[in-house]
């Protein structure tokens, strides 16, 4: 049902064990696997997450066209045709290994970089953003565009809105698949509509979350009413 699972390390405490292990589990599971990153140090958590056997790379708070060119440098091998900055290093994803072949050099070339788009910034640049070579996807923000625009808690005002659209609009013109995040199955025909093929349908705290409150709730009621 699923193609990949994504570790929002952005949002959660983790250790560099920690990286190995969830990409254990995920290729156990026949997953492939994301993390998203903070904006520092995005640098060293993102080689390392690659290290560890992470295929794609979600880069948060992208402000310029300079930053975008810097994330996909990360993620890029150190050689004179692809001008990225991993070089060579003994990573699980090089088998223990120390690396440095062949298939190291195409394994790098192989990670999905991921941009979000949620700074004024990046969308008053949107079409150089997208024209950067080795931008896989994009992903809209809209709760951090909003606080980055002044309208704090309006991510779902028509406003905001209107830049999601014009940013998806934008990048399926131009050829780079747009991610989205449904807080409800019920939203995705919305997208489906503009042509968004890829999605994200929760994280696990609020899945568990939902369940608690409303098992809980309805539990509580029996117990009121008995």
């Amino acid at each position: 049902m699923f193609d990949y699972v994504e570790f929002v390390a952005e949002y959660g405490p983790f250790d560099l064990y920690a990286l190995d292990n969830l990409c254990r589990a995920a290729e156990l599971s026949g997953l492939s696997s994301m993390i998203k990153v903070d904006q520092e140090p995005r640098s060293f958590v993102a080689q390392r997450a690659i290290g560890s056997g992470f295929q794609s790379v979600l880069f948060a708070d992208c402000r310029s066209v300079e930053e975008v060119q810097q994330c996909v440098r990360i993620a890029r091998p150190d050689t004179p045709e692809d001008r990225g900055t991993y070089g060579v290093a003994m990573r699980r994803f090089s088998y223990m290994g120390y690396g440095g072949t062949q298939e190291y050099v195409q394994a790098l070339r192989d990670i999905v970089v991921v941009i979000m788009i949620e700074k004024q910034g990046a969308v008053d640049r949107l079409e150089e953003v997208l024209s950067v070579p080795g931008v896989d996807m994009v992903q809209w923000g809209p709760s951090d565009y909003a606080m980055n625009v002044g309208r704090a808690g309006e991510a779902r005002s028509p406003e905001i809105k209107a830049v999601e659209r014009k940013v998806f609009e934008t990048a399926l013109k131009m050829g780079v698949p747009p991610r989205v995040e449904l807080n409800s199955l019920d939203q995705a025909q919305y997208y489906l509509d503009l042509g968004v093929r890829h999605f994200c349908i929760g994280t696990d705290v609020s899945i568990l979350y939902e369940w608690w409150k409303t098992n809980g709730a309805h539990l509580r009621k029996a117990l009121t009413d008995a």
